[in-house]
Order: C-alpha cells, then structure tokens, then sequence
C-alpha cells in the first residue's frame, strides 16, 4: 500500500478518447480492468513491442500499489486477418507457417515462447489472462452475428464485412482517432481486390477461406477465420465486460485497430466499451523512425548481445528496461549508443543508491535541511506517477536525494541526519518504488548479461588477431569456444555468437 504521507494527488491519465488529462476514476472500484492488445505471434518479439509492454507492466505494478484489485488481460494473435492503415492485409500466421514448413500451431508455440522469455528477462510480471484468438472462435462468431443482427454487418459470399459507413450515420467512427471520415473516404484507395465489400472503410469481420488456406474453421458463413480486430473486442467483453477502465497499445493502433474495436463493441453491446485509451509512442534510432526498410530495426536479442551493426556493445535487459522508463510513455524514444550508455549509467547509480541506503543508521542528529529534502524526495515520486504514470519525473525524484544517500553512506559512515522515522520511510518508498513499481532488479555476474559483454571482448580480441593476421590466435579462440558451446559466425556485417 502506498505511504499515505506523500501519497498526496489524485492519479490522473491521458485519455486518448478525450484528449486530456483526467483524474482516474474506475467503474468499480476497487477493481480495475486493464486490456492491452498483445503480439502477433509470427516473428520475433519486436523492440516496440517490448516498449508498449513494459510500459503496461509499470502501470499495471502501480495500480496494484495504490491498492487497486486489476485484473490485466493481453491477448496472444494466433490466428486470423492482419489489417494494416494502408489497407494491406494477410494471414502472417500461415504465410510463416509455409515458409518454415511447419504447421501453424509450430510457429504461434514458438514465438510464444520467445515473447514470453524475452518479456521475462525485462522482468514484466505476467497478464492475469492471456487468451489467445483461436481459443475464442466462438465468442468472435457471436459478436459478428449481433453485429449483422445490428445493422452494421453484412454477409457476401461467406465473407462478414462491418459497414463504416452506415455506422457513422449513428455513431462517431472517428472519435478515437480525431482523423475526418470525408477526407479518409476521399484518401482511401478504391476497393482493387476487395470488390465483395460495398464501402472503402469497411473491414472484415470474418473471411471466407481459400481451400489452400491453413487455420479456418466452421461458421454460420462457412468454412473461415476471424479478421484482426473481432478478437480484441471479444476477449476484453468475455473477461472484462461490456465496459471496462483501461485499453492499452501502441500508438500506432489507434486509426485501425482501436477505432475498430470500438466500432464493433458498440455495434454489439450498444455502449462505449473504454472509459481510458492510454497509448505508448514509437521508436526511433538516431532520430530515424525504428524501420526494418532503413535497416535499423534491431529484436531485443540483438541489443542485448551487441551484435547488431548499430550497437557499440550489449546492453543489459536491465539498462534497457531503465532506459525506456526515462522517458515518458507516450513520447518517442530514440535509441542510440549514447543515450544507452547514460543509461546503463544511471541504472547502475539508482542500483547503488538502493544499496546504500539500506545499510543507513539514524546519526541521532536531525538537520532539517535534510528531513525536507528527503520528504520533497517521496513526494516528487508519488506526484511524478500519478501524473499519468510519469516514470521520468519519479527517477528525477530520486536522483535528486541521491548524492544525499550516497554522503551519508560514505562520507557519513552510514549515518544519516535525519530521524528514524523518516530513515525507515525514506528506505522503504525508494525499495517499493525501485523494485516493485518500476520493476528493476540488481544484475549479477552469474547473469547471461555480463557473459555477452565478455564475449563483446572477446570477438574485439579476435577481429584484432585477424586483421594482424594471427590466424593462430583467432582460431584458437573460435575453436576453444566451441568446446564450450558457445558458436561464432563470422559475415560481411561483422562476428555473432549463440550459446547451444
């Protein structure tokens, strides 16, 4: 429970839907219902993924704190119609599952798994329920057939469309967005490929399957599969209602995704699903947006080990996780060498000042200097998170007592001049917020991290042998390695290594 001393403000969020800033009020409290849209589970974890769910993972930890009974659902895409704002569309799912040659389920299990170890490793704490599309066929043909019962969905062919058009007539399509429905009607390319639909901005709610297509299954339509965004709004009205607190994701959700889901829960349940949008913004790299195109889009692996062109070195999942919180989550973060290395600074100094001050004893001597530096300190964090969960301003907080701590560690003799009370109050905010609201945690030399800076060392050693042409020395490292099963792959971009 939080330091009712300091704990001062109401917490206030940014609200997408009304573009401000309200007090958090929820629908029933205690209780909170969070949903944030989850991977689609095809590839690797992507670094903005990682992003949107750390930042959830922080404001999920300080509900909790505040003493709010949540209920966190993010959902796994397994299956189904992936529709991108330029209309471009697929079953990614499928098209992976091809080319690997293996079967869709092989290919949704094993990048499950990869997204929820590399989640693990920035220590997110899991969702209370991760349901998945496929284990939802049901609920998502329900939802579309009040959807057509409604109106606002019709059938061709053994293809469900939602009509945009005839929505709007009843309801604000664009509320969400703010974007002008004549000017995306005008902007918006004709149908092309898509003649069964009889608008520009309908989209799919269920599609008929082709006899090659890999997942479908039976409906009052036929043989098909859902289209993207029918799943998110039936898993959050399964587990959460028709109207829940808080809906989370990427910025870049908001003019499709989002404002569909909207769309279809009104449609279907007649009220406003969400009382808050909260949306996390993108990444850049060197001030360039985050683009596998530009290519500089790196996966998390690839920042930790250093193996990527971009990357200097490796940065710990730690340093990566403090890095993304300096900054507000709905500003744009920019990735570079040096703004990392700040940070693995800086992570390392909040880890040491949490070290110090808990060996700190009362000196028996209070400066009051000291006592209202420490008390500005405990409520500049709590004001820095309840203004809309603003981890940046809760670190500046702490940095600000920092040399204070570190004085009395050292200089002091781990004395502090303060009273006890304060001691104990001040030890505990920093612990709590720190490790249980912030979720960072000490990394050590048996972490895998501190083996991918050794092995940075390394492969610098080794390129120095090659290029003096000590082939010798440079194949005795390559070869003593992989004794231990630790590969390196030499290429024109550089050398990577694997651990088997």
């Amino acid at each position: 429970m939080p330091n009712e001393l300091f704990h001062q403000n109401e917490l206030q969020v940014y609200n997408t839907l009304t573009r401000s800033k309200e007090v958090f009020r929820p629908l029933h409290p205690p209780f909170v219902g969070l949903y944030v849209c989850g991977p689609t589970v095809y590839s690797e974890p992507h670094l903005g993924n990682c992003r949107t769910f750390v930042s959830f993972d922080v404001i999920n930890r300080y509900l909790r704190h505040l003493g709010y009974k949540v209920r966190y659902v993010r959902n796994i895409t397994d299956a189904g119609h992936i529709e991108s704002t330029a209309g471009d569309a697929g079953d990614r799912i499928s098209e992976q599952a091809k080319i690997e040659s293996v079967e869709p389920m092989e290919i949704v299990q094993k990048y499950s798994n990869a997204f929820r170890q590399i989640m693990a490793r920035f220590n997110t704490l899991p969702p209370d329920i991760e349901p998945t599309a496929t284990g939802h066929i049901i609920e998502q043909i329900e939802m579309t057939k009040a959807i057509i019962e409604s109106g606002y969905g019709y059938e061709v062919d053994g293809n469900v469309f939602f009509d945009v058009e005839r929505f709007s007539k009843d309801h604000p399509y664009t509320q969400l967005s703010g974007r002008n429905l004549d000017e995306m009607l005008n902007n918006t390319r004709d149908l092309g490929g898509q003649q069964l639909k009889r608008g520009r901005l309908d989209f799919a709610l269920w599609i008929k399957a082709k006899p090659e297509h890999l997942q479908h299954w039976p409906s009052p339509w036929g043989e098909g599969y859902p289209g993207w965004h029918i799943e998110c709004s039936a898993m959050s009205t399964k587990y959460l209602g028709k109207e829940f607190d808080i809906h989370g994701g990427g910025l870049d959700l908001i003019p499709t995704h989002h404002t569909n889901e909207v769309a279809q829960s009104i449609a279907c349940n007649h009220t406003q699903p969400v009382k808050y949008w909260l949306h996390t913004n993108m990444l850049t790299v060197n001030g360039q947006k985050m683009s596998k195109s530009l290519g500089n889009s790196f996966l998390p692996e690839e920042l930790f080990s250093g193996t990527h062109p971009l990357l200097d070195r490796g940065y710990s999942p730690m340093t990566v996780r403090y890095f993304m919180l300096q900054a507000h989550y709905s500003s744009t973060l920019d990735f570079t060498n040096e703004a990392l290395q700040a940070a693995e600074k800086g992570y390392k100094k909040m880890m040491s000042v949490v070290r110090h001050l808990q060996s700190v004893v009362p000196s028996g001597t209070v400066d009051a200097e000291q006592v209202r530096a420490v008390n500005a300190c405990m409520v500049g964090m709590y004001n820095g998170m309840n203004n809309d969960f603003n981890t940046a301003m809760a670190f500046a907080a702490i940095n600000e007592v920092a040399g204070l701590i570190n004085t009395w560690a050292n200089a002091g003799k781990g004395k502090a001049d303060i009273d006890a009370d304060t001691l104990m109050r001040l030890q505990e905010t920093i612990t709590v917020f720190v490790y249980d609201i912030f979720g960072l945690k000490e990394e050590t030399a048996a972490g895998g991290e501190v083996l991918g800076g050794v092995m940075n060392l390394v492969i610098d050693i080794r390129k120095e042998a090659r290029e003096k042409r000590d082939f010798a020395i440079s194949d005795k490292i390559r070869d003593t390695l992989q004794t231990v099963g630790i590969t390196l792959k030499d290429s024109k971009d550089g050398t990577t290594w694997e651990q088997s």
